[in-house]
Formats: C-alpha cells, structure tokens, sequence
C-alpha cells in the first residue's frame, strides 16, 4: 500500500465564535503514520465518540423506524386487520408478509452502488421518506390485495436502507471498532421491535377516531412518524470519510485525515476505488462470502419469525390477552439488546467473532424447544427471551464477522448486499414457518428454526478453518490474505 495519503493537500478547519469556517495552512503530513502520530489517544478517543454521537447514533434512529414499519403488521393483525382484511384465509398474512422479501431482495445490490453516487444523506433519507407516505397509504387499504401491493413498493424501497447503513458505518471505522458500533445500531432497532407493541397498543385506542379502526391508525400514525424521522435524518447523516463533498463541520479536515487514516493502517482500503462492474460482481466468487450470507440468512429466519409472529404465539399460543401480547414483546428484546452490547464489547476487546456467534447460536437453541414442548407458560415465554436473545445478537455479530474478513469497497459493497439479499431470504422463510393451522405449539416452524442454527454453526466451523490455514500461511509468506500487502489477517 502506498502510504502517501490521498487528502495530504486538505486544510485544516477551525470554526470562530459565529460557527464561520477558517482556513489555515495544509497539515504538513508526508504518510498516515504521521497523522496518527499527531493524535495522543486521548484525543483520538475523544473523535471516535464524537462520530459515534453524529453517526451511529442517526442511523439507529433511522432503523428503529424501518425495523417498527416492518414489524408492525404483527401488532395490526391482531388488533382487527386479519379480521377485517380477511387474511386468515388460504395463508394471506402469511403472503403479505413474505411478498415484502422479493423486491427487498432484488434491489440490494443497485442500492448499495447508487449510495455512492447519491451519498447517504440522499439516498436514506430519501428512501425513508417515501416508504413513510407507503405505510401512511397501508392505513387506507380496503382489501388484502392492496396491502399486499403495498408491502412490495415497501420491499423496493427499504431494499437499500440496511446495507447501506451498514456499509457506510464499515468506512468510518477500523475492524476492531465495528462490533460495538453495530450493535448500538441494532440495539436502537431492537429497542424500536420491544416498543412498537406497547405504541401500536397505544395506537389501537384511537379506534372509531374519524371513522377508521384501530389497526388503521397504527401504520397512518406510525408513517406519519417515519416521515418526521427521515427529515430529520436528511440535516443530521454525514457522507463517507473519503468523499470531497463533505457535509459536516463536526470534524475539522485533520481529523477526518486521521479517521482516514486509521482505517489505511487497519486494512488499507479507506479511499474507494472507481467503480467497475467487473471487480464488483467478481466479489461472488468467493464462496466465504456465500458464507456470510448464509450465516446472516438462517440467523434472520428466527428474527422475522419471532418479530412477525410473538405477539401471535403470546396471543393464540399462551392465551394472554390482546393488551399483554402486545406488551409482552419489549422485555425480550430489552434483554436482547443487552446481550447483543456484551458480546460487542467482547468481541472488540479480544478481537473474536466466531466463537460469539456459536454462543448465541446455543442461547437460542436452548430457547427454541423450551417454547414447543414445556408446558408452563411462564417456561415458554422464557424460552422466546433466550430465542430473542441469541438470535437478534448474532445480526451485529455476523456484520462484524463479515466486515473484518473483507477488504476493498466495491467488494464489502457487494458483500453487504448479498449479506442482507440473504437476510431477506430468511425473512421469507421465517414468513412461512409459523402456521396457523400449528397452534398452539408451532412445532414445525420451532424445528426450522432448530436447523437454522445448526445450519450457522456448521459455517461458523468451516469459515474457522479455512481462516486458521490462510493466517498460518500468511506468517509463512506463502499468502497475501485478500490482496493486501499490510500484512492483514482474517479475525478468527
């Protein structure tokens, strides 16, 4: 790698008390060795929260609308949308659920180029924006039909929400910050699952209010809020740490060089190169990222499932109330937001990925068969904790995994897009698992659930193995592990 930095011509910023900008000389910096020896760690430390505060912290927000638009349709059903739509018949809820996946699906990986070229201030809050006023129009429908409708344009347009957020966090970061930092993006989604239950019950008062039903007034009131959310997100993201339209003064050019620079030194792809079809999709032949793919997509068949389908088991399965299955959804995911922060902090600390992954792995299998075949209910609701819990971790978790095991932009570009088109593969199939006509155990959809896990733990196995003998042959200078001549390794 050359070390000579690209924004070595950059000025250094400083703002005066009228928050006017002033230019002073170029920082005389010859390589990124340079930059970071001009930081105490202290200071770096203080820069890198700062980001966390402007950067992690809108886009968790952002998601904890997308996951709530979702995830809603569970908390609509029942408050009188099977009902009055009729989709208890022939599976329709279960096809609205899942005709969502096939356009999110699709439009992955166009959406994770066109963030490049729009920057993230436009294209997410962009995308955001619009699927606010399409969850506005859900609370209008009159047939399953048009909600159906609905769901696909909802598909297109979050398509590019989630790998684009997790590909421009992975820009700003170096690998052994990444794990905490996705985490709180995901804990702040997590925490929007365990509350649309509680808002979405809040929501159902308003039954009768203009002459519309309860389930109405959920995705008109909750699209409503998504709208205000994406206006906001427009002044508050910040475009990637390489692109000269730079959108932020929270950061003075010296910093953003160190930021820059700290990623160089890490795996040596801070500055995107041109875009090119070629390398782009020439990423798909290596099969580790089919891997990651399938890790992310049998941990998402659990996800969905538990977050289309808890209030549903709670209600038709235990027998609790309407007002308490909708209520009963956020300690689970409370709790899920606690394990998935531990095992972050974890993770960094002593620079480990697969090994958390199997941890939640066999958290969540110890969870599944409590659910299906105890009889206590008190035991059963456990088990959907343990289940919340280890599933919803293991999303951080595998970003991580598969962000520190990639290098170059294009390449973890397609590498988050086939990561999430598998995510919604297994929104699809956790669309499906949980019927009806299985109440009240839901036996089968538990054992797709069971081989879901085994199926990551299996992976997890041969990704361990195949990075063990690249590292050791990368010691013996036989390997240069993804192209790189920075001596980077595969994080075990």
């Amino acid at each position: 790698m050359n070390e000579k930095s690209d924004l070595d011509k950059g000025h250094t910023s400083h703002h005066n008390g009228n928050g006017t900008s002033l230019v002073d000389s170029p920082p005389k910096y010859s390589t990124d060795e340079d930059i970071l020896n001009d930081f105490s760690p202290a200071e770096t430390k203080a820069i890198i929260h700062r980001i966390d505060r402007r950067l992690v912290v809108t886009v968790g927000l952002m998601y904890c609308i997308s996951l709530m638009d979702r995830t809603n349709l569970s908390a609509a059903a029942i408050a009188g949308m099977n009902k009055e739509l009729k989709l208890s018949v022939n599976l329709r809820y279960n096809i609205v659920t899942l005709v969502f996946f096939t356009t999110y699906i699709v439009f992955q990986f166009p959406s994770t180029v066109i963030i490049r070229y729009l920057g993230p201030r436009n294209h997410l809050a962009g995308i955001t924006f619009a699927w606010g006023l399409v969850m506005i129009g859900m609370g209008f429908v009159k047939d399953w039909g048009s909600l159906a409708a609905l769901r696909i344009i909802l598909g297109i347009l979050e398509a590019g929400f989630f790998p684009g957020c997790v590909y421009l966090l992975s820009t700003w970061y170096s690998r052994y910050d990444m794990h905490k930092r996705y985490s709180v993006f995901y804990f702040l989604g997590s925490m929007a699952s365990a509350l649309a239950g509680i808002l979405a019950y809040g929501l159902m008062q308003m039954q009768g209010l203009q002459g519309y039903s309860g389930w109405r007034w959920i995705f008109i009131m909750e699209g409503i809020l998504t709208c205000v959310v994406a206006i906001l997100g427009y002044f508050a993201l910040v475009n990637f740490p390489d692109s000269p339209k730079r959108n932020w003064k929270f950061l003075t050019d010296r910093e953003t060089q160190l930021i820059i620079a700290r990623v160089n030194k890490d795996r040596g792809d801070a500055v995107a190169e041109a875009f090119s079809w070629k390398p782009f999709l020439s990423a798909g032949l290596d099969w580790k990222i089919w891997g990651f793919a399938w890790i992310f997509g049998m941990t998402t068949t659990v996800t969905y499932a538990i977050a289309y389908f808890m209030p549903i088991i709670l209600r038709n399965g235990m027998g609790f109330s309407i007002g308490a299955s909708q209520c009963l959804v956020a300690p689970p995911y409370f709790c899920a937001g606690l394990l998935m922060y531990a095992t972050g902090w974890a993770g960094d600390k002593w620079h480990i990925r697969g090994p958390l992954i199997v941890f939640n792995c066999i958290v969540c299998l110890i969870g599944l068969p409590l659910v299906g075949w105890v009889e206590n209910v008190g035991v059963r609701y456990f088990g959907i904790f343990l289940i919340t819990m280890g599933a919803n971790s293991n999303i951080p978790a595998t970003m991580a995994y598969q962000a520190n095991n990639i290098r170059g932009h294009w390449k973890r570009a397609f590498c988050s897009a086939t990561l999430v088109g598998f995510g919604g593969v297994g929104g699809i199939i956790g669309s499906l698992v949980f019927r009806e006509k299985d109440l009240p155990r839901y036996r089968p959809g538990l054992w797709a659930c069971i081989a879901s896990q085994l199926i990551i733990l299996v992976w997890v196995a041969a990704l361990t193995v195949k990075f063990k003998k690249d590292n050791k042959a990368s010691e013996r200078g036989e390997l240069e592990i993804e192209g790189s001549e920075t001596g980077f390794k595969y994080t075990i």
